[in-house]
């Protein structure tokens, strides 16, 4: 007598095929793939010198003012969890350098935060898609560079509630205010804004 698969087994399964998917994809599809609660999310344009210049430049800032032990990474891997069916590409991971020592995704839970910039084309996924998912996956501080408006936010201290984990601390900035994300403060000077 065979055993109907539970919800949880189908949810799993509907996640691995879609990662499996997109990992077959990965170098044929321009783009940036990313798994959410909703489904996949495609970014099919390549992020603009805007973008990856405040990445580089916030890097770079955080790093200054951190342990040597705690990267503000820009690479690969994502991060991952399988249970929840999410598997996300912040463009900066603060997190240990011992917490890389891993095979395949980070564990998101090692992350001390997520940092992302804000791209031109799809804004909706930095500004409600990740502010949604990255409480569900245990990040605890998620800061938002927007180079549009030349503002962002950190977002912290992850409460439940009916709807799941969400961020109860939003703390606004705009461009040349000191940002603390977690336990370091960088300036937002010189930031670039797209055209």
């Amino acid at each position: 007598m065979a055993v109907a698969p539970d919800e949880a087994q189908r949810d799993t399964f509907r996640y691995r095929a879609m990662r499996d998917g997109l990992q077959s994809l990965d170098d044929t599809v321009p783009g940036k793939f990313e798994i959410t609660k909703e489904g996949i999310v495609h970014d099919m344009m390549a992020p603009v010198g805007p973008h990856e210049l405040t990445a580089a430049r916030v890097s770079r800032r955080l790093e200054k003012v951190m342990p040597d032990e705690i990267l503000a990474h820009t690479g690969t891997p994502d991060v991952e969890d399988e249970p929840e069916g999410i598997m996300r590409h912040p463009d900066i991971m603060v997190i240990a350098e011992a917490d890389m020592e891993v095979q395949g995704s980070f564990d998101p839970r090692t992350l001390v935060a997520a940092v992302e910039i804000v791209s031109r084309t799809s804004p909706d996924n930095d500004w409600v898609g990740k502010m949604r998912d990255y409480p569900l996956l245990g990040i605890p501080v998620y800061v938002i560079f927007d180079p549009r408006t030349g503002s962002g936010a950190v977002l912290s201290d992850i409460h439940r509630t009916p709807d799941g984990p969400r961020y109860a601390t939003r703390k606004d900035f705009v461009y040349g205010e000191d940002v603390t994300i977690a336990d370091w403060t960088i300036s937002t000077d010189n930031l670039p804004r797209y055209a």
